[in-house]
């Protein structure tokens, strides 16, 4: 999809080699995310307009289903 100097690790990845957490890669016409762990796996993205609402709906408080 991209070269590795695309991707880069949130800054909450955690200690050690900082494997437990996501990446993003901003490509222009979308934004990619992948897990650290499986950097060959299946990537996410989204039109770069609907990223900053993907990010909010990580950060709102989960609520029970009814």
């Amino acid at each position: 999809m991209s070269t590795a100097e695309h991707w880069r690790k949130s800054s909450y990845s955690g200690g050690g080699d900082g494997n437990a957490c996501v990446e993003i890669a901003d490509l222009h016409s979308h934004i990619a995310v992948r897990d650290s762990k499986a950097p060959t796996r299946a990537t996410l993205t989204f039109p770069p307009e609907a990223f900053a609402p993907f990010l909010e709906a990580l950060k709102s408080p989960h609520r029970t289903p009814r």
